[in-house]
This record gives C-alpha cells, structure tokens and sequence, in this order.
C-alpha cells in the first residue's frame, strides 16, 4: 500500500493488495538492500496466512483431484507474479495493479480494477473471521454450537477489530506484528509429521465429484488461489533489491514454490490423516489432524496456534480494506468522503464501511454450515481478485506492445508466453468458481459505475475520462 500519513500498520500475513510502488533502483549496491534470500522471505511471509487453515474441508469434495489443483493454481501463480515483475520493473512508481492498469486502458478500467480490489478486500474479512471462528469453535464449542453462533462470533470478532483499528494504526500493527510470528509453525508441524500417518485409502477414488477430472480441478482453482494472494509481494520494494531485474522474477518464483510446496504437503498430510466425511464437515482440520498424531491436547494447541494466525491475518484485512480504497481516492477515482482521515489519523470511514459489509455478507450466509460459508466467501474474494489478475495480464501486453510501436525491443513472444499463461489461468480460475459466484461478483462489480460516475462528478479536474 502507498506510505500515507500516517503510516499504515505492518503488512497484513497473507495480503496481496493495493501498494504504492518505491522509486526504481535497478541495481542497489548498499550492503542493506534486499538480496534473494530476504525477498524469498518476503513472498512466503506475506502470501501464507489464514486461508489454508479451513481450505483442507473445502477441497475434500474434491479428493485426490485437488492436488492437481494446487499444481495448476501454482503454475498460474507463477506467471501472475511474473507479470507483476515485468509491470513493477516498467513503471515502478506507477501504484500497483489499478495504476497499471490505468495506464494501460485508461481511468474507468483502473477504477473497475480499484473497485474489484476493494470488494475483494472485505469479502476477505468476513471470510477469515468465519475460518477464525471454526478453530474457536475447537477451543470453545458454544461459538461453534450452531450457525447463528458462528455467525455471531465471527460478526464480534470484526467488530473488535475493527475498533482496535479506528483506535490508531500504532495499535493495529501491535496486534499484527504479536500475532505473525507463529503462524507457520501449525502447518510445519502437521507436514513434517503427518506423512506418517498418511492412509491412501483417504484418496479413493481419486475423483469422487462424479464429474469430468478437468470439471474437478477447475473448480479446485478458485479455491487454491485464495491461498496464494499477495505473489506479487517482491515487487513492493523495488528501490532496495539488489540486482531488481534478476531478484524480483527469481524471488517471485521461489517464494510461490515453497509455499506452493508446503501448501501441498501440509494439506496432503490432513487430508491424508482424517477421514474423507469427517474432513468435509471439520471446522477446524488441522486441529484434527494434531489430534489424530498426537492426542487431544496437541489438537487444542495447534487450534490456538492457527485461532490467533486468523486473528492476526483478520486485523491486516481489516486495515487493508479501508487503505485500497483510500489510496485510490486520494488518486481521485474514489468518493472523497474514502480519503477523509479521522483525527487518530485513520480512515474511519472506510473502516466502518468495508467491515459493515463483511458483517452484512456473514449475515447473508449464516444459514449455511462454517465449512460451506467459508467457501463461499473465498470464492467471491478470489474471483475479486482475478479482475484485477487478468486486466494487469492484458496491460502488460498492451504496454509492450505500444512501447513496440514506438521503437521498444522488448521480445513479443516471452511476453506473449507470459501473460498468455497468466491471462488463461485467470480465464480457467473464474469459471471454476461457479456460476452463482461469477453472477454475485459480476453484480457487485457493475455496482461501481455509479460511484465512478459520482465521483467524476464530483472532481471534474480528476484527469482521463
């Protein structure tokens, strides 16, 4: 996110969202700046966060065929964040995925992008409070003891957070940087030793949708690529990686296949440990998987170590979701009222608003059970976010090829492979969230014109039109 003042939070785990981009070093000599190994870092750090901690019971409709998923998601993935790479490296100072892609279609594609984000961000919200609850519900089963307590639990935990972020960003980052640090070790701990209790017979059959194995892994992709938002976390700090043309790409890459890596492992293993009909109902799977190892009170810590991991992520989302909008109204393509900062120096308003929708689409699916209510949020925050995916695809092309027609030599076919990839993927990835999510998420994303023309109207001297 763009540096405003005051500085936002810590960077929330598992975010991949709007930045302002640092000014171009192509090549940083200081013994200070970001090497591959440090940036490496910075990729899996911001991309594991809370998503995989439920994503075991969504994926087990699936089966064995979601391993596949989780193949071909981080194949896309890859290209995504190489595109992210080659955009950062063009226009480093431009602002991220809406700003590319205003650059590259002009101000009502980059609001749609902007608007996408947004929706993206507190759909978000409601969706780790909801994978919150399930591993409260481990600790404490009254919070899980029905769908209205669940819905209830998770409505209470965004509004506590909330506050503590209306209070000042000083208090947000000190809950964020004490719950980062020990997000990991719950998956760790499952992938290194579940394997020992892994049952083949989990996997069979390998397909159990009844369906087409291709109609199985699509609709696997959605899903997995919730886990892999924030990709493009390298390219953030361009100013201070050494080598930046070589380290970003590489660090990219690297970064997207080890978590890809301990993504496939750690849900292989649950997957792998717990019974097929009892994963697909599990609030809490890796809880279950800890005690299926290690007896009940491993699976009470495992659950507390993933309970404050959400927690932890549901703080940066709720931060998140005020900042994108704030960025781009103070870019002049959001309502004003977004740009507006209480005198704690925070973003009351987009606050409020961001987190009264996530509580208001809890509400709308409190009817189903967590497992389903969870994947249903995902799906419509994943769909959010390949908008922007595939228009930042396309405006990689598009610029190469207008720089192209003014004497660049930047080589068409490694780009054409490129976004071809990533754009395909983004196609493959939409459909497979279904047709009530694409209609849902095409509604709310027909639902911004009218701000963009409001604000239009509002700031005449806004460029573009």
């Amino acid at each position: 996110l763009i540096r405003l003042s005051p500085p936002p939070a810590r960077e929330p785990v598992g975010c991949g969202r709007l930045r302002e981009m640092a000014t171009p070093n192509q090549g940083n000599p200081r013994a200070e700046a970001l090497g591959l190994w440090t940036l490496t870092a910075l990729v899996v750090g911001n991309m594991i966060g809370s998503g995989v901690f439920l994503l075991p019971a969504s994926l087990a409709p699936y089966g064995g065929a979601s391993f596949l998923g989780w193949v071909v998601t981080a194949g896309g993935s890859m290209a995504i964040g190489l595109v992210f790479a080659r955009l950062a490296r063009r226009m480093p100072a431009a602002g991220g995925p809406y700003a590319y892609t205003r650059e590259a279609f002009g101000d009502f594609a980059g609001f749609l992008v902007g608007w996408g984000y947004w929706i993206s961000s507190w759909s978000a919200v409601a969706a780790i409070a909801v994978a919150m609850v399930g591993y409260l519900g481990a600790l404490v089963p009254a919070a899980t003891a029905s769908p209205v307590a669940a819905a209830a639990s998770a409505i209470v935990a965004i509004v506590l957070l909330t506050a503590v972020n209306v209070a000042g960003v000083r208090q947000a980052g000190i809950v964020q940087l004490a719950t980062t640090v020990i997000k990991i070790l719950p998956l760790l701990a499952v992938a290194l030793f579940g394997l020992s209790r892994f049952e083949v017979s989990h996997f069979q059959p390998f397909n159990p949708t009844g369906g087409s194995l291709f109609a199985a892994v699509q609709g696997c992709l959605a899903l997995t690529l919730w886990a892999f938002l924030g990709l493009e976390a390298a390219t953030v700090p361009a100013g201070d990686v050494r080598d930046a043309r070589r380290t970003i790409p590489r660090a990219t890459l690297l970064g997207i296949g080890i978590a890809a890596t301990l993504y496939i492992v750690a849900t292989g293993a649950v997957m792998g440990m717990v019974p097929h009909e009892v994963l697909a109902t599990s609030t809490a799977p890796f809880a279950d998987a800890a005690r299926v190892l290690w007896g009940s009170g491993a699976g009470s810590l495992v659950a507390l170590g993933a309970f404050v991991s959400c927690f932890g992520a549901l703080n940066g989302w709720i931060l998140i979701a005020s900042q994108v909008p704030l960025a781009i109204a103070r870019h002049g393509l959001f309502p004003p009222a977004f740009a507006r900062l209480s005198p704690r120096g925070t973003p009351a308003f987009g606050l409020l608003l961001s987190s009264t929708l996530a509580c208001l689409l809890v509400i709308a699916n409190y009817t189903k059970a967590l497992v389903a209510m969870f994947t249903g949020m995902i799906l419509l925050s994943t769909l959010a976010s390949l908008i922007p995916f595939v228009f930042c695809a396309m405006a990689d092309l598009q610029i190469v090829v207008r720089e192209r027609t003014r004497g660049g030599r930047e080589p068409l076919g490694r780009t054409f492979g490129i976004t071809g990839i990533a754009f395909g993927y983004g196609l493959l990835a939409t459909a497979g969230a279904g047709q009530e999510t694409v209609f849902w998420g095409f509604l709310t994303l027909l639902c911004g014109i009218p701000f963009f023309i409001l604000t239009r109207w509002r700031n005449p001297s806004a460029n573009g039109v």
